[in-house]
């Protein structure tokens, strides 16, 4: 995979280098997503896909990368190690230029809140961008955690991005039996088994799992084409509920409103510019 400067509203466009001809881009957006089973994948009109984008799109969120062309040899994004902290590495290795464009963000301007079964996405007026989960898993590990973070001042990068995805051994062969979860290991996931976890090096953050549920909302949310100025509360969200959210919320056209975002919040570390960047991993 390698990440590419594009030029000001471009947005984050995805490239699959392995195909030929003009049929190979996929913007990354909302209404591009073609399934939510396990991760986010988007595809195009001609059937080309990218799986697995929502670790990457949270890194460009928490980067506050706004445009980007990204080429992936390939129909799905490297899992590294399961989080989005390689790819923000990655990312601040490289650098960001700040472009001669205003940077516009999504206002939320009333309620939007989407139920399913129990499972609750709701997005909320606020004066930034704040992201609070709840989950709850019928083992002692985990039971019921929740957490919540406001998007400035780094936040992403030292309470977020380490978060890695997570699943139970007993679901393993299940999954690659249905072909999925193949590259998977305790290399790229927190695996739990008998409310243990079984990774060497235990976990990173004592409510890892709920982080982990705040890092995919973010990279999910970011498919709405640019920076939320919103609340957003999950509660046993996931990336069906999340992509649910953002259609409903464009749905209606009162709910939102585009803004341009002019640098006068507390965002100590450039959140408000538009963004490019080059680097490879």
């Amino acid at each position: 995979m390698t990440l590419n400067p594009a030029g000001p509203d471009t947005g984050i466009v995805f490239k699959r280098s392995d195909l030929d001809g003009g049929c190979s881009l996929i913007p990354a957006s909302w209404d591009r997503v073609v399934d939510t089973f396990l991760c986010t994948a988007i595809g195009n009109e001609h059937g080309v896909r990218v799986a697995t984008i929502e670790h990457l799109m949270a890194a460009l969120a928490g980067c506050h990368v706004d445009n980007a062309l990204i080429e992936v040899d390939g129909s799905e994004v490297p899992a590294m190690d399961g989080s989005a902290a390689p790819f923000v590495f990655l990312i601040e290795c490289a650098g960001i230029v700040e472009q001669e464009a205003a940077r516009r963000a999504i206002e939320v301007l009333k309620p939007v809140t989407v139920i399913d079964s129990g499972r609750t996405a709701a997005l909320l007026p606020d004066d930034c961008f704040r992201v609070s989960c709840e989950i709850e898993f019928d083992t002692d590990l985990i039971a019921r955690q929740s957490f919540s973070v406001e998007l400035y001042n780094g936040a992403f990068k030292s309470e977020i991005s380490r978060a890695r995805t997570f699943g139970f051994a007993h679901e393993v062969d299940r999954l690659r039996a249905a072909g999925l979860a193949r590259g998977g290991s305790m290399e790229n996931a927190v695996v739990i088994s008998d409310n243990k976890v079984l990774n060497e090096e235990g976990l990173r953050f004592e409510d890892e799992f709920v982080r982990h549920k705040v890092l995919d909302s973010i990279g999910d949310l970011y498919l709405a084409g640019g920076p939320i100025m919103g609340h957003f509360r999950g509660l046993r969200t996931g990336h069906e509920m999340n992509n649910a959210l953002l259609r409903a919320l464009f749905a209606d056209e009162t709910a939102w409103c585009e803004t341009v975002l002019d640098g006068s919040t507390n965002e100590a570390d450039g959140a408000w510019r538009s963004g490019a960047l080059a680097v490879s991993a």
